[in-house]
């Protein structure tokens, strides 16, 4: 099944930037050391990885998960490659 509304999908760079990917910040730096540790991203990277956020939910199969007060869930398994190290 495709995702819902993948063709629509929003991913702010900021977001990835500043938060996912920057090893200072105080709740993201936990997400930083895991993407630099399993595919070698860091900050520079935050357009790479929003590009392939924004293609996999194009293109990649979903699977249905919880309902919540938030709307339904969905989990969208893709690869990548490590970037270096």
């Amino acid at each position: 099944m495709q995702l819902p509304g993948g063709d629509n999908a929003i991913v702010e760079i900021a977001k990835l930037r500043e938060y996912c990917l920057d090893p200072q910040h105080p709740r993201g730096r936990h997400k930083a050391r895991v993407f630099a540790a399993a595919l070698g991203l860091a900050q520079a990277d935050a357009e790479s990885l929003r590009e392939a956020l924004l293609g996999a939910a194009r293109e990649a199969d979903a699977l249905v998960g919880e309902s919540d007060e938030y709307g339904d869930r969905f989990t969208v398994d893709f690869g990548t490659r490590r970037r270096r190290g």
